[in-house]
């Protein structure tokens, strides 16, 4: 039975989206093309008449992931009181550490991205750690832009390594303190 172009538009993004989750939840070489598959829904048989290879499906699910996690903060910050303490909070959270598959791709997977060797794969990750670093600039205070710059390179650095941190140590107070000290770094005044 053909697939309407509009059907087969969703079943790519529902096979995009499932890849993003379970890439960000157990790993690239965690999950098969099948179990991608059966939950989006669809066969494995149908995989290939949307994607040319699972590195293909992996470029696209992480573009996907780190753009839909960039968006979502820009949305997160755009009507808060103190837009970096908002950033901030909400990403070192324990909700966000506790949820790896919605959770930010770079913590997820940037180790992973960084061991390929799939430079449209590290393109994507690149491009979107510039887009984060631009929003995080937007909400420094510092007086020069080499200065704003820096401490949104810091920042940056210092809450993926913190969220990081946090979901590797199994002690819940130390994992805590992990997002703690870090948001209070972060939101120290300069």
């Amino acid at each position: 039975m053909k697939v309407s172009r509009e059907q087969a538009e969703r079943n790519r993004r529902e096979v995009v989206n499932s890849a993003a989750r379970l890439f960000r939840e157990r790993g690239f070489d965690g999950i098969g093309l099948g179990e991608v598959m059966r939950a989006a829904g669809l066969t494995h048989g149908g995989f290939y008449k949307q994607f040319a290879s699972k590195e293909d499906l992996v470029r696209e699910a992480m573009s996907c992931a780190l753009e839909r996690g960039r968006l979502k903060w820009n949305e997160r910050v755009a009507g808060a009181d103190d837009p970096l303490a908002s950033f901030v909070n909400g990403y070192l959270s324990p909700d966000h550490r506790d949820h790896p598959a919605e959770g930010c791709a770079f913590v997820a997977l940037g180790a992973e991205a960084a061991r390929r060797d799939d430079a449209p794969l590290r393109q994507v990750f690149e491009a979107e750690a510039r887009g984060y670093l631009d929003l995080l600039e937007g909400l420094l205070d510092d007086a020069s832009t080499p200065a704003r710059r820096d401490r949104a390179l810091a920042s940056l650095s210092t809450l993926v390594g913190a969220l990081l941190m946090s979901r590797v140590v199994r002690d819940p107070e130390l994992s805590a303190d992990f997002l703690r000290a870090a948001a209070a770094f972060v939101l120290q005044p300069r």
